[in-house]
């Protein structure tokens, strides 16, 4: 019999409550063996919830009383660093929630932690475990619609969150690209193997925000001539919500919501895409159980690690330039 991953979940907000308690209570030999909340009354709901025995209002109590082989972390953006480091002295893998941190220079000191640890960092980007994504992903690096060299994104819709952290830069890092522009990166960097970058050119507006950004624009070249368009909005005005991910190949080209896949062959174009594709709810829920599946093989040692901490700093240095080159009004050439 396969022993039991020990699971503990360091902040119970909705993503908590909603993905990833019941979520791990559905994966084999996985159990959740404590939580940690500071308000104790919504601690004592989840957990009765649940079935949780062990809770604690401090996190650090936790550390140092349950014997849990990783944390997931789901806290506030603006404890991400302190919290993270805690549970690398107390020597425990971690899954934190998207973003890693603030700043670059905090996801710097993060994961100078995980590595004195020796122990597993994972970033919660959920969206490059999407099941298309990952097929997507598949069809690029096998040549289906040849060698990729645009990809055009954007996720307009309202914020995640109403909570008044959520919209302080102090508290949150940033608005909506810490929102929903990081995991747009993180996807079409992925989907295009990480080539070099060159430059960013970033334009951020406030319109419905004060102190972060309620909608971005970037344009960001590569050094193999690839380029990526991403636009995200929580004040743009459209009918419905809107998602999308356009790759285009020499070959041809492959869309995701829906899942669509043309690829030239002489002077015709042939649709390669699934007779079926999935619900997009479907497709989201998968995402974040096929997230937490990987996280715990990583840590049983069962598979590699993705959406490790260095591709985390990588994007963190990347969001540091797009927003200087809205701050000052001009394109950044991008030096790793």
């Amino acid at each position: 019999m396969t022993e039991q991953t020990k699971i503990a979940v360091i902040g119970l907000g909705g993503v908590a409550q909603l993905i990833h308690l019941p979520n791990l209570l559905k994966i084999n030999n996985v159990s959740v063996s404590a939580v940690a909340e500071i308000n104790k009354n919504r601690l004592n709901t989840i957990a009765d919830k649940f079935n949780i025995k062990e809770r604690y209002t401090d996190y650090k109590e936790l550390l140092a009383k349950n014997n849990c082989d990783a944390i997931v972390i789901a806290t506030p953006t603006s404890t991400h660093k302190d919290v993270a480091i805690d549970c690398f002295k107390a020597k425990k893998h971690v899954l934190v929630e998207k973003p890693l941190a603030r700043t670059y220079a905090e996801a710097k000191q993060v994961l100078a932690a995980a590595k004195k640890s020796k122990k597993k960092l994972m970033v919660g980007m959920n969206l490059r475990f999407r099941p298309d994504a990952m097929l997507l992903r598949s069809l690029i690096c096998s040549g289906e619609i040849g060698e990729p060299f645009y990809v055009k994104c954007g996720w307009i819709r309202r914020q995640s969150s109403n909570q008044r952290w959520f919209t302080r830069k102090t508290e949150a890092g940033g608005g909506v690209i810490f929102d929903l522009g990081i995991s747009m990166l993180d996807l079409s960097l992925w989907l295009l193997d990480y080539p070099s970058i060159q430059s960013i050119s970033t334009r951020n507006f406030n319109h419905n925000t004060k102190d972060v950004e309620d909608t971005s624009i970037s344009f960001l070249k590569f050094s193999n001539t690839s380029v990526i368009s991403l636009e995200t909005s929580w004040s743009l005005v459209l009918d419905k919500d809107d998602f999308y991910v356009n790759v285009y190949g020499t070959k041809g080209y492959a869309t995701l919501n829906p899942f669509r896949v043309y690829k030239r062959m002489e002077d015709q174009t042939v649709d390669l895409s699934p007779s079926q594709p999935e619900n997009p709810l479907a497709l989201f829920k998968k995402s974040y159980i096929n997230e937490l599946k990987t996280f715990i093989g990583a840590v049983r040692d069962l598979n590699p690690l993705f959406s490790s901490g260095d591709e985390a700093l990588l994007r963190m240095q990347i969001i540091d330039s797009m927003y200087k080159s809205s701050f000052q009004n001009k394109e950044i050439k991008f030096k790793p």
